[in-house]
C-alpha cells in the first residue's frame, strides 16, 4: 500500500452465490490448472486486504467453499431475500468490518493485484472507484467502495425493486471512474476483467493460464 493508505484497513467481498446456468455448475469451484477459480481471486486479493469474505447462497454451497478454501477466508450466506449480485453485495458489505471494500466476482482467475491495489489507493475519500471502458460500460464487480455508503446504496436499490449493481453505483454521490485505458499501464491485456461464463471459456482460459504471470 502507498503512504496514503497507511492506517486504513480494507475488506474484500467475493460473490459466489449467483446461478451459473450457462456454465452448468458452480463456476467458483470449477478447476483451472488444478485449482478452483475462486482460489485465484482469493490469492490475488488476500495480501492487500485485512479480511476476505466469500458470499454464497446456501449451506451446501458454504460447506463446499469452506472445504475448497480452507482457513483465512470467511464464507457467509446471503442474508437477504431475492437473487442477483446486488443481494450478495449487500450481504457482504454489511458483514465487512473495514471502511473500504473491494467487490469481486468468483470467476476472474487472472486478476491483476496491481490494478486492485490501485483501486484501493484511490478510493480513500470517495464513495467508489469503478473501472470504465471507452464505450461507457462500467465494471461495478471489480471495484472499490466505501463500505457503509455502498451498503446503504445497495439496500436502497433493492427496496426500489432493483437487482443490478449499477443501480447501487448510481445512488452513490462521489464515484471516481478510472479508464481501462489507464489500467492498461498495469495490465496490458486487461486480463483482470476475464471472467468464465461457460465451459468453452474455461477451456480457453487454460491456454491463457500458460502465458499468464501469477501476481506477486
Amino acid at each position: 500500500m502507498s503512504p496514503s493508505t497507511e492506517g486504513v484497513k480494507f475488506s474484500a467481498v467475493i460473490l459466489a452465490g449467483g446461478g451459473s446456468r450457462r456454465f452448468n455448475g458452480d463456476k467458483g469451484l470449477a478447476l483451472l490448472g488444478g485449482k478452483p477459480l475462486v482460489s485465484y481471486v482469493v490469492d490475488a486479493v488476500q495480501p492487500i486486504v485485512h479480511e476476505v469474505l466469500v458470499v454464497v447462497s446456501d449451506g451446501e454451497q458454504a460447506r463446499a467453499y469452506e472445504a475448497a478454501l480452507g482457513g483465512g477466508v470467511e464464507v457467509i450466506l446471503d442474508a437477504y431475500e431475492g437473487e442477483g449480485p446486488l443481494v450478495g453485495a449487500l450481504t457482504g458489505l454489511r458483514a465487512a468490518n473495514w471502511e473500504y471494500t473491494l467487490l469481486l466476482p468468483c470467476d476472474t482467475p487472472f486478476l491483476s493485484r496491481d490494478v486492485l491495489r490501485l483501486l484501493l489507493e484511490i478510493c480513500i475519500g470517495v464513495d467508489a472507484v469503478v473501472p470504465r471502458w471507452p464505450n461507457g460500460y462500467i465494471e461495478p464487480l471489480q471495484a472499490a467502495y466505501h463500505t457503509e455508503r455502498a451498503a446503504d446504496a445497495a439496500d436502497e436499490a433493492l427496496r426500489g425493486g432493483r437487482r443490478d449493481l449499477r443501480s447501487m453505483v448510481s445512488r452513490l454521490r462521489r464515484v471516481r471512474y478510472i479508464s481501462t485505458e489507464v489500467l492498461k499501464q498495469l495490465d496490458q491485456r486487461l486480463l483482470t476483467f476475464t471472467n468464465i461464463n461457460s465451459r468453452a471459456e474455461l477451456a480457453r482460459a487454460r491456454s491463457t493460464l500458460k502465458k499468464w504471470k501469477t501476481p506477486q
